[in-house]
């Protein structure tokens, strides 16, 4: 061989001054055209590294777009309709007099309501069905929902000093949500056995759904009939007069723990190739398993204590963003954001496009009772 250069059997490529390149140099294995495969790009701030999606982060963007869209045309929407360009100057402090009165203390409260709720059932969805590995789960179905309702009704309907006292100390909204939050903690704990199993979980959540269902049942039967239209009316889930109070707990409580999720979710995500390969990669996957589910029923019960218990968004918004993004999983964000897009568009149709007004939790009933036939019917043929 002339120059020194020569190719060995194994494939490396041998230099004059001693210097060999493998094809699979760099961990990457070539395929038989000898291309090797493309790894979706990383990106690296100090410490803290992720995997760059484009097409996951296009998702997100627009659909976070269209949900100010709507949310600011949810907004305009009234007896003193308001431009959409006005809104939006009203929005970032440049509006005039009356549409920021208008706006800011009529109107902003139910809007940003939604818009959080929203996007706290979206993100619970998401993360339950992520850890129960079914696209059925949800706090719906669950019990998480029931439980706050059952709590609700309770305070409601029951008459007494101890009622009066809880709901003059605490209020109906954080009541409602430490309900959400027992039922989630009981349904976990009879749902571990060494781990967590979805089918189970899902079956355990069904069953105390049930006996939640039946308590407010039974509470609203042997109830006071005025007792029961206040009952009755929170049951529903509705945005209507929605206060300032009620808007700043809800927001700050899904700010809090949305930066919690984000903290451990990137250990998730070696748990969707099973817990042996999990351990294998260093994630303590039973603790991660149970703060994201605590994160998940918190995030549940905060939405059912400022808007009470709006049916089926989070069973729909992760399995709609889920095929927007092209996904085997829920991903998070896209999740809340279509929550937000659903619940909002819910309340402008409830509100505008039917005869009477009803609350919104009706038409989200009608939209995601069609939607779980689906993916019952789907999971049967699967």
């Amino acid at each position: 061989m002339s120059g020194g250069a020569g190719v060995r059997p194994d494939g490396a490529d041998v230099t004059g001054d001693g210097a060999g390149v493998r094809p699979d140099s760099v961990g990457v294995t070539a395929d038989e055209t000898g291309v090797k495969p493309a790894l979706a790009p990383g990106v690296r701030f100090g410490h803290v590294s992720f995997v760059w999606r484009p097409w996951i982060a296009c998702v997100t963007l627009l659909l976070t777009a269209a949900a100010f869209l709507l949310f600011c045309l949810s907004i305009g929407v009234g007896d003193f309709p308001i431009s959409l360009p006005r809104v939006v100057a009203t929005v970032f402090g440049q509006g005039e007099q009356v549409d920021e009165f208008v706006i800011m203390d009529l109107r902003m409260p139910r809007a940003l309501a939604g818009l959080v709720v929203g996007i706290a059932l979206g993100v619970s969805g998401a993360l339950t069905q992520s850890i129960a590995r079914n696209p059925l789960a949800s706090p719906d179905i669950l019990g998480i929902t029931n439980g706050a309702s059952a709590v609700a009704v309770f305070l409601v309907t029951v008459s007494g000093g101890t009622a009066a006292a809880i709901v003059s100390t605490v209020g109906l909204s954080s009541a409602a949500l430490a309900g959400g939050l027992g039922t989630g903690l009981l349904v976990y704990f009879l749902a571990w056995r060494r781990g967590i199993d979805g089918f189970r979980l899902i079956l355990i959540g069904i069953s105390v759904s049930a006996m939640m269902q039946a308590i407010t049942t039974w509470l609203l039967v042997t109830a006071d009939i005025r007792d029961v239209a206040r009952a009755q009316a929170w049951l529903v889930g509705s945005l209507d007069n929605r206060s300032w109070n009620e808007v700043w707990v809800a927001l700050w409580g899904t700010l809090v723990l949305l930066v919690v999720v984000s903290c451990v979710a990137f250990q998730f995500k070696p748990m969707h190739f099973g817990d042996e390969v999990a351990a294998g990669l260093g994630v303590r996957y039973s603790m991660v398993r149970a703060v994201l589910l605590l994160c998940a029923v918190l995030l549940a019960g905060v939405a059912v204590s400022a808007a009470g218990p709006v049916p089926f968004v989070a069973l729909v918004a992760p399995q709609v963003a889920m095929r927007l993004a092209r996904c085997p999983t829920p991903p998070l964000m896209a999740s809340g954001m279509v929550g937000a897009l659903l619940l909002i568009g819910s309340d402008l149709v409830a509100r505008t496009a039917l005869p009477v007004s009803l609350p919104v939790g009706v038409v989200t009933a009608a939209i995601g009772g069609p939607f779980l036939v689906y993916l019952l019917v789907r999971a049967n043929r699967g």
